[in-house]
């Protein structure tokens, strides 16, 4: 086989093409095409930190080169409920979720963003629905990601699933002044 590769390194225009050369140095040519295009495009979302490359269910999920801008939302927990959400001033969203749950992670960006946006008329928490069941359940959460509405200790108002981020300023701006 050693002399098979350095024919193959050197090949004799002379050589028959049944020879190791020949057959070694056109091996590429025998694979079956390749699907899609050779060096497919990277598509993006704007604000977006993936992309995806190629087509289909083979598609491989790249991070983009780029910095994080989102807006880390803080959290709730069963010991800060009652000061952070109950008894707060303004009105409060609260984001129900898990760090297993895809649609969470689609909608958390646009929660951090509401809570800049609305800076000083809203509060903007976060729940971990496996950490915290209790609460959860004391509010009939059954899917998430669950964005529930308070006002004044009460419960105004929940939107769920991942929801386009209109659906979200709707909730919000029944219960803030602008």
């Amino acid at each position: 086989m050693a002399s098979a590769v350095s024919l193959a390194a050197s090949p004799s225009p002379l050589a028959p093409a049944s020879s190791p050369a020949r057959t070694l140095r056109h091996a590429h040519a025998a694979l079956p095409p390749a699907r899609g295009p050779r060096s497919p495009a990277l598509r993006a979302v704007p604000g977006n930190r993936r992309a995806v490359v190629g087509r289909g269910a083979s598609a491989a999920v790249r991070a983009v080169q780029g910095q994080d801008t989102t807006i880390q939302v803080p959290d709730v927990t069963k010991a800060t409920w009652q000061s952070l959400v109950m008894e707060s001033e303004l009105p409060v969203l609260v984001e129900f979720w898990a760090s297993w749950c895809g649609p969470c992670k689609m909608i958390d960006p646009i929660v951090g963003k509401l809570s800049k946006e609305y800076e000083g008329k809203l509060k903007c928490y976060k729940l971990n629905t496996d950490e915290n069941p209790d609460i959860a359940s004391q509010y009939g959460v059954r899917s998430i990601p669950t964005m529930m509405m308070f006002k004044n200790g009460e419960k105004k108002d929940a939107v769920i699933g991942a929801v386009p981020e209109s659906t979200l300023v709707t909730c919000v701006e029944k219960f803030t002044e602008r």
